[in-house]
């Protein structure tokens, strides 16, 4: 199991119905009942989802009697977020450099392209 937060919340996510519940809690909160309707599973397995994106702090359950309402927590995704964030600059940074490269041999041609012409 694992013991740090973003390992959690990965794990958590790694499952597509966990991801698909939290797609419909991003909409608002809703009951139990509700969540599992869009599933073909029973309700003690989405209950099972359910405890998973709790341990990993991605839901809130609350209790009002009989209602059970579940919300997102989106500060808990904030720590993929930071995490991503460092591998996106990354990216960035490469994509810059390969538009710069393209433009260079784009400048380059043009240059051959009129040479040739004379």
């Amino acid at each position: 199991m694992p013991t740090d937060r973003l390992s959690a919340t990965f794990s958590a996510l790694a499952d597509p119905t966990r991801r698909a519940i939290l797609a419909r809690l991003a909409l608002g909160e809703t009951t139990v009942n509700e969540l599992a309707e869009p599933f073909d599973i029973s309700l003690p397995a989405v209950s099972k989802h359910l405890k998973v994106l709790e341990r990993a702090g991605l839901i809130v359950r609350g209790r009002e009697a009989q209602y059970r309402p579940c919300r997102i927590e989106p500060e808990a995704l904030k720590s993929v977020d930071d995490w991503l964030e460092e591998y996106r600059r990354l990216w960035e940074q490469r994509l810059d450099r390969l538009e710069d490269y393209l433009h260079q041999l784009q400048g380059q041609e043009k240059k051959c392209g009129r040479k040739k012409q004379h």
